[in-house]
């Protein structure tokens, strides 16, 4: 059956622009989330905002569009930076136009991002840091592996590593909420597409994944407030590595979110009860935008062991034309991965031998991983010899993936409704008629007499036959003409028609 990614938020922009402007006012009431914001706006829109923020209201400066538009050169891809910046600024309210056609900011957002840049204010939204020193401060290196290890125990978790240990309540909600998992014929909870589409991704873009779909967790179950939730992520991209800051300063609400946070590997506390906590890594670089950061820092800083990642950035897959496939790693999450859709076949130090085979393949499509998603898969994490070759992958190879996955499609399964037994030919051919003009009809066999339709259609349908029966009803036609096959409701449904459910 063909499968396709369900879109998900994944990025903090979609999260930000489906808020309501009172939400967005709030938000900018912290200087922290104002700065953070700011670091994810396009340059362009960056520019904009430096150059009017001191100049309202003090110095009024009324400005147009068009005002703006002769800060950019007249080419297409300017034109296009322009609109972007504008569009981003708009749908964030930071920057509006008013009745008079006039560019105005944000009062909210101007006022405190103003107190952000010039240290004004009296507020704690950078976080309070402890006034005395911890006696086993962990460095920045214990910093980073513990961020690896809490946040591939989630990854290891989806790929179903053997000897994972369960992990925590929130972990379960999220995934299974945001539909990287689901429950299989066992019970037991295995990747979905989408999961899988979210390991193809970067370590930043997963954790704001992970965060926005856990946002919707706090406010809908957990009932959070999401202008808190935002606030608190916002103020941990802001905090300074290394640093311990005191959980005092924290609101109720931030000291629970604090305490799923540790799980996800977003920060560190040394027991539940410690009165401060270490922001790692996965936090400090929310906003940076740059995910290379993460990955390339972690994989100096941990053992050879838990620094695959540094190999990973630099492809570790080589593919040959006989299905065979060799990974140059030692990662257990990697090897996990490839066990979803390979069959390995022996595990040295330092690399695994496996085939991409019908089965395995199969195997894959029938969790919902597309044939896209493993080519994508073997493309972006192909070694370097790889990569000096054209095409990357071998084309057999990639062609009988897509084979395999349109021999498993050959057939589609519709829920739908089946009408069979009419009495006489003109019966059916009118109801058939005004179902197929309406779109309804997925199946139709004018010899027995028989017709499916869209579950969407059924209903429709019932009701047009239901007219009919009331029509000749009015005309004389008692409980169904002689050889009508429309007769009196019987259940719900028209008598002499079974519909069958399928």
């Amino acid at each position: 059956m063909p499968t396709a990614v369900t879109h998900f938020k994944t990025n903090i922009y979609e999260c930000l622009e489906a808020l309501p402007k009172p939400t967005l006012d709030q938000l900018y009431k912290e200087p922290a989330t104002c700065l953070a914001i700011f670091r994810l706006l396009p340059p362009l829109a960056r520019q904009f905002v430096m150059s009017l923020l001191f100049t309202q209201p003090i110095s009024p400066v009324n400005l147009t569009q068009s005002d703006l538009r002769l800060w950019v050169k007249n080419e297409e891809e300017a034109l296009a930076k322009f609109h972007e910046a504008l569009e981003k600024l708009s749908k964030l309210s930071i920057m509006t136009t008013d009745s008079s056609g006039y560019i105005q900011m944000n009062s909210s957002f101007r006022e405190r991002f103003q107190d952000c840049l010039t240290g004004g204010g009296d507020h704690q939204s950078f976080g309070v840091s402890c006034e005395r020193p911890a006696k086993d401060k962990p460095d920045i290196a214990f910093l980073d592996k513990h961020a690896m290890k809490q946040w591939e125990e989630i990854l290891h978790f989806m790929v179903g590593t053997e000897s994972t240990r369960q992990p925590s309540a929130a972990v379960l909600k999220v995934v299974t909420r945001a539909k990287l998992m689901k429950e299989g014929k066992d019970k037991q909870l295995m990747i979905t597409n989408k999961g899988f589409q979210f390991l193809l991704q970067d370590v930043n873009t997963q954790v704001w994944a992970f965060l926005i779909q856990y946002l919707d967790i706090a406010d809908e179950l957990l009932h959070m407030n999401v202008v808190e939730v935002l606030n608190f992520f916002f103020m941990l991209g802001s905090l300074e590595l290394g640093m311990d800051y005191s959980v005092e300063a924290l609101t109720p609400t931030q000291k629970q979110l604090l305490d799923d946070l540790a799980n996800f590997g977003l920060a560190y506390r040394r027991k539940k009860g410690s009165s401060r906590y270490y922001p790692t890594r996965l936090a400090t670089t929310l906003t940076s935008g740059n995910s290379a950061v993460v990955s390339s820092a972690v994989s100096s800083n941990t053992s050879t062991t838990t620094g695959d990642d540094g190999a990973t950035e630099q492809g570790f897959i080589i593919v040959e034309t006989n299905y065979k496939l060799y990974a140059y790693t030692e990662s257990k999450l990697q090897i996990s991965v490839l066990r979803l859709f390979c069959e390995l076949q022996t595990r040295f130090a330092n690399m695994v031998y496996a085939l991409i085979t019908r089965d395995s393949v199969r195997k894959a499509l029938k969790h919902g991983i597309t044939a896209n998603q493993i080519i994508s898969y073997l493309t972006s994490h192909a070694h370097p010899q790889m990569k000096k070759q054209i095409p990357l992958l071998p084309p057999t190879v990639v062609d009988q993936i897509r084979l395999w996955e349109m021999e498993r499609n050959r057939l589609v399964a519709t829920e739908c409704h089946l009408y069979k037994e009419f009495r006489n030919q003109g019966d059916y051919e009118m109801v058939l008629r005004h179902a197929t003009n309406l779109g309804f009809v997925i199946w139709s066999n004018a010899k027995k007499r028989m017709f499916s339709v869209t579950e969407e259609g059924h209903e429709h349908v019932r009701n047009y036959i239901k007219k009919k029966i009331a029509q000749r009803k009015t005309n004389g036609g008692g409980g169904g003409e002689a050889g009508s096959g429309i007769g009196t409701p019987n259940n719900g449904s028209p008598s002499n028609i079974k519909i069958i459910k399928s």
